[in-house]
C-alpha cells in the first residue's frame, strides 16, 4: 500500500465506456480510488453498489469515485449494466495502476496461495497527493466509512 501524504502515481485507464480517464484530470477535486478483484462477484458488487447509491453525496463534496480491477472494457460495462452502476469504473488489463498502486498481492483462500488484487481504498485529495489509504476493506462498508470520513 503506498503511503499516505506521498503523491499518487497518475495513470490513463479507459472506463466501461472506453473513455479514457487520467487521475491528473481531476485535480482540484477530491478522488476516491478503490481497487476491486472482479466484476460480479458477491462483495464487489456490494461495494460498487454501494458507491453508486451514494454517489450524489460524495459529488456534494467535489469527489469523484473511480473503481478499478484487471477486468475488461466489456467486463465493466455489462457489470455496468447488470448491476445499473452510476459511477466510473476502470480497466487495467496490464495491472500497470494495480501495480504502481501496490495492490497486487499474495492471497490465501482455502488454503490455496495465489497473486491477486487486494481490495485497497484511496482518497487521494485536490492536489494528487494521498490522503487516506485502507487496505482492510469491507466491501459493503466502504462508500459510507468514506463518506464519514469525508463528513469528519
Amino acid at each position: 500500500m503506498l503511503e499516505i501524504g506521498t503523491q499518487a502515481p497518475d495513470f490513463e485507464l479507459q472506463d466501461q465506456n472506453g473513455t479514457v480517464h487520467k487521475l491528473s484530470d481531476y485535480r482540484g477535486k477530491k478522488v476516491i480510488l478503490y481497487f476491486y478483484p472482479k466484476d460480479n462477484t458477491s462483495g464487489c458488487t456490494k461495494q460498487a453498489c454501494a458507491y453508486s447509491a451514494a454517489k450524489a453525496a460524495f459529488e456534494d463534496k467535489n469527489v469523484v469515485i473511480l473503481g478499478v480491477s484487471k477486468d475488461s472494457v466489456a467486463s465493466h460495462k455489462r457489470f455496468e449494466e447488470k448491476q445499473e452502476l452510476t459511477i466510473t469504473i476502470l480497466s487495467d488489463t496490464e495491472r500497470q495502476v494495480i501495480e504502481a498502486y501496490d495492490v497486487w498481492k499474495e492471497k490465501k483462500m482455502c488454503g490455496k496461495v495465489s497473486m491477486g488484487v487486494v481490495r485497497t481504498t484511496y482518497l487521494i485529495d485536490e492536489n494528487g497527493v494521498i490522503a487516506m489509504a485502507n487496505d482492510k476493506v469491507k466491501a459493503a462498508d466502504d462508500a459510507d466509512k468514506m463518506l464519514k470520513s469525508l463528513e469528519a
